[in-house]
């Protein structure tokens, strides 16, 4: 009598897949070109400073829309 057992197999993945993972990425990572530390920190100072300068403008902008609204609209 033939076995009726239909299981599916599992699809767990070996361990060695995960070890060649591992080794592509740090092998991947040896091959960028990493900033130097002058160039990171001029970088993050001109992202917070035009952050900073971005928040400034767009806050004014919303302050001055409020106060259009609440004395032309709201008659406050």
């Amino acid at each position: 009598m033939p076995s009726t057992n239909t299981a599916t197999p599992t699809t767990a993945k070996p361990k060695n897949a995960i070890v060649r993972f591992v080794g592509d990425t740090i092998s991947e990572m040896k091959k960028v070109t990493w900033l130097s530390r002058r160039e990171v920190v001029y970088l993050t100072g001109l992202v917070l400073v035009v952050a900073i300068s971005v928040g400034i403008v767009l806050g004014g902008i919303d302050f001055g829309f409020t106060k259009l609204v609440e004395k032309f609209l709201l008659n406050l």
